[in-house]
């Protein structure tokens, strides 16, 4: 489910708070149903009803990064630099904040620019991707992810009051760090939950797919992202559809061409010319997000919100 122009955030997230802060358990938020015979509403924590024994439910290992450092600009003025996605020549997609609780990006940064980072780190933008993202190098002692586990904090919008720790962006899959924000369509999901799924039968199999920042901005092309899908997870899906089970996707719906990253962390979509994008939304914590367990097209689908 994606904010449209008749969306209200439910009254939990319009406090500026996260449903856990107001006392409400993750899979305690709404889900929404939809079949053939109309809509309607339950909690997340029904979901086993909608689930048969021997469904796969596809689920989202990444873990969400500290993708949000404070930086420096040549004119000693503040910046947050938002760690988005690892190109695959070693550089970062960046997005350039000002400091606080600010509601858009930078916007008179130019190429060539360099910005200092905490320990004696740097970075360099390159070029602009976008209106507002930089393709950027990063000049740091080891790997960048291990840099921002100690240096960096969870990225956070405006409309979020307080802070929060990181371990309030991860879901209950998460295992493989390279998420800028939490791939929040496995965010429901509970311990408890996903033991009651397994004990009546639903299958659960992993595939990682690193989300980068945020939902585009109108007009912005979403980003690519880098995906893997485990060789027993393909066999899972296959063999499901072929008994004619469903398979569902708690992470995002598997692209129609998943066989590109069988077995291997491929970007998604494959490059393409002309084509520099693919993936859908990236939830963001506390957020709606488009939880879709999905089979046949004639299947029961579901949506959290």
């Amino acid at each position: 489910m994606t904010a449209g122009p008749d969306f209200v955030l439910p009254p939990e997230l319009a406090a500026g708070q996260p449903p856990e802060a107001r006392g409400l358990a993750r899979d305690g938020v709404r889900l929404l149903v939809a079949d053939g015979s109309g809509m309607r509403h339950a909690r997340f924590t029904d979901l086993g009803g909608f689930l048969r024994a021997g469904d796969v439910l596809v689920v989202n290992t990444s873990a969400t990064l500290a993708a949000a450092v404070d930086g420096q600009r040549p004119d000693g003025a503040a910046v947050v630099v938002h760690f988005s996605t690892l190109l695959d020549d070693g550089c970062w997609l960046v997005e350039l904040r000002p400091p606080g609780r600010a509601t858009g990006p930078v916007t008179d940064a130019s190429a060539g620019e360099r910005v200092g980072l905490p320990a004696g780190a740097a970075l360099v933008l390159l070029a602009a991707a976008g209106s507002r993202f930089w393709r950027a190098r990063v000049a740091v002692e080891g790997d960048v992810r291990a840099y921002l586990s100690v240096h960096g904090r969870p990225i956070s919008y405006a409309y979020l009051a307080g802070s929060w720790p990181l371990t309030a962006y991860q879901t209950v899959f998460a295992r493989d760090p390279g998420s800028a924000e939490m791939p929040s369509a496995g965010r429901p999901f509970s311990t408890d939950l996903v033991t009651a799924l397994v004990a009546g039968g639903v299958v659960i199999a992993p595939i990682t797919l690193h989300a980068g920042v945020s939902s585009p901005e109108a007009g912005e092309p979403p980003l690519r992202e880098w995906l893997r899908i485990p060789e027993p997870t393909a066999d899972l899906v296959t063999h499901a559809r072929s008994a004619g089970r469903r398979s569902s996707p708690s992470a995002r719906p598997l692209p129609g061409r998943w066989r590109a990253a069988r077995g291997r962390t491929a970007p998604w979509p494959p490059p393409k010319a002309g084509r520099t994008s693919c993936s859908a939304r990236a939830g963001r914590p506390g957020r709606s997000t488009g939880s879709s367990p999905a089979g046949t097209p004639r299947a029961r689908r579901t949506w959290s919100c």
